[in-house]
C-alpha cells in the first residue's frame, strides 16, 4: 500500500512514455493497461467516451510471492497536491496555477430542457430520454446515507416522515455549511450507488418521482427505477462551488440534528442534470461506454461505423 499510495503523488507523464517507448516491465505494464482501460469506452463519469485513464503507475519491490503484494488505487483526474520543500530559510511561497493551463470549456448547459420540479409529472418524466441534459427549476429535497437510513427505519416501523416525498426529486448530497453571504456552501452530488439499497422501498412507499447523484446505479436500483417508472438523474461531479450558484434558497425540512446529512429544500434555479436512468431503466452508464467501445474499435481497424 505504501507504493501504491506513494505513486499518487507522481507526475501524469503517459505521454513521454509512449514517446520514448518503455524500459522495462512495468513500463511495458502501464503502456498495456494504459491502451487496455481506455479500449473499453468507459470514459469521464462512466459516460462513454477516448479517456477513462489519463495515466496508469506500476511500482514493484522485492518481495515473497506468497504475500500476494498487490495494491491498487484509482485516483481521481482531479488530484490536488503541491510539492515544496521547507528548508529553513523561510516560509513556502506556492505561485497559484494560471487558468490558461486549464483548457477552454465548450459545454453550454443553456440548450438544456426547462424542468419544472413543482409541477412534474410522470408524463414528462417518460418523456425522458437517457443521455438528455435538463435544468432543474423549484423546489429539490436532499438526503444521503444517514437520511436514508433513517428513513428507512420509521417506514419500517409505520412512522410518517419529516417531509413528504410524493412528487418529489432528492439530491443525494450534503451541502457544506454557508459562509458570509451564500445560500449554501458546496453543493456537489454523492456517489448513489451508496443509496442503492434504499431506493426500492422508498420508491414504493413514499411516491418519490425521481433522484439526483453521481455515477451509475446498479442493477437493483435500475430495476427499481423501471418498476416505478422514476428516474435517475446525475449532476456534475466535481463542481460542488458551481452546483451551489443554481441554488437560490435552502432550508432545513427533516433530520436537523443529522447537520449536513439533514433533509433540506432547496429551491434551484436551471441546475444542470443529464438523464442517468430512464424511466424504462435504461442507463446511459451502459449505452454510453457501449458505444465509445465500438466506436473506438471500428477506429483501430480503420473503419466507420453506423451507430443507432
Amino acid at each position: 500500500m505504501l507504493l501504491a499510495k506513494e505513486s499518487l503523488m507522481e507526475a501524469i507523464d503517459i505521454t513521454d512514455l509512449k514517446a520514448r517507448g518503455p524500459s522495462n516491465r512495468a513500463e511495458e505494464l502501464r503502456l498495456e493497461l494504459f491502451e487496455k482501460v481506455n479500449a473499453l469506452g468507459i470514459g469521464a463519469q462512466g459516460l462513454g467516451g477516448l479517456t477513462t485513464v489519463l495515466d496508469v503507475k506500476v511500482k514493484d519491490y522485492p518481495t515473497h510471492a506468497a504475500n500476494l503484494p498487490v495494491a491498487m488505487i484509482p485516483n481521481c483526474a482531479a488530484t490536488r497536491h503541491a510539492h515544496f520543500t521547507l528548508d529553513g530559510s523561510g516560509p513556502v511561497m506556492l505561485e497559484p496555477p494560471s487558468l490558461e493551463d486549464w483548457p477552454e470549456l465548450t459545454y453550454d448547459a443553456s440548450k438544456g430542457r426547462r424542468v419544472n420540479l413543482d409541477g412534474i409529472t410522470k408524463e414528462e418524466i417518460a418523456s425522458w430520454q437517457p443521455g438528455d441534459v435538463l435544468l432543474l427549476n423549484g423546489k429539490l429535497l436532499t438526503g444521503r446515507d444517514a437520511a436514508h437510513k433513517r428513513m428507512v427505519e420509521m417506514l419500517n416501523r409505520g412512522e410518517p416522515l419529516p417531509v413528504s416525498l410524493s412528487g418529489k426529486f432528492i439530491y443525494y448530497v450534503g451541502p457544506v455549511d454557508p459562509v458570509r453571504d451564500e445560500v449554501v456552501g458546496p453543493a456537489g452530488p454523492t456517489t448513489a450507488t451508496r443509496m442503492d439499497k434504499f431506493t426500492g422501498q422508498v420508491l414504493e412507499a413514499t411516491g418519490l418521482f425521481g433522484m439526483v447523484g453521481k455515477a451509475e446505479r446498479g442493477p437493483v436500483a435500475i430495476e427499481a427505477i423501471r418498476k416505478h417508472q422514476s428516474a435517475y438523474l446525475m449532476a456534475v461531479g466535481g463542481a460542488a462551488y458551481l452546483v451551489s450558484k443554481a441554488i437560490k434558497a435552502a432550508r432545513v425540512v427533516g433530520f436537523a440534528d443529522l447537520g449536513m446529512e439533514a433533509i433540506y429544500e432547496f429551491e434551484v434555479k436551471d441546475m444542470p442534470v443529464t438523464v442517468a436512468v430512464d424511466a424504462r431503466g435504461e442507463s446511459v452508464h451502459e449505452s454510453g461506454p457501449a458505444e465509445w467501445k465500438q466506436r473506438i474499435a471500428a477506429k483501430a481497424l480503420g473503419i466507420p461505423v453506423v451507430l443507432a
